[in-house]
């Protein structure tokens, strides 16, 4: 069943795109590990638990030429407007991931 909220037809494309980015291993849970606001390079790849610093550097990279995170003069990293709207979007899964962790239906 579709969401009331999705057109049964239009252009892919900006769906495609968003999913080929997000769809990147670490992509979703950098924005995650931002979201609470400003971090450090070092403490944000100690969130990322087996992320590379290598790896987190380039999907840094990848988050910044997206415009969804930016990096600040003091060299901490932090969500844009648009970062911002991706972690709300996020808080759904969130909330059911918590649920289905716990063994809910």
């Amino acid at each position: 069943m579709r969401s009331a909220r999705r057109p049964a037809a239009g252009d892919p494309a900006p769906m495609h795109a968003a999913m080929d980015l997000l769809g990147q291993r670490w992509m979703l849970r950098i924005v995650w590990g931002i979201e609470p606001g400003p971090i450090g390079f070092l403490e944000l790849r100690r969130r990322m638990d087996n992320c590379s610093s290598s790896m987190l550097s380039v999907r840094l990279q990848h988050l910044q030429s997206a415009g969804l995170v930016l990096k600040r003069p003091d060299k901490a990293y932090e969500l844009t407007t648009a970062g911002r709207e991706l972690a709300v979007a996020l808080e759904p899964l969130w909330a059911w991931s918590r649920g289905w962790r716990e063994g809910g239906s």
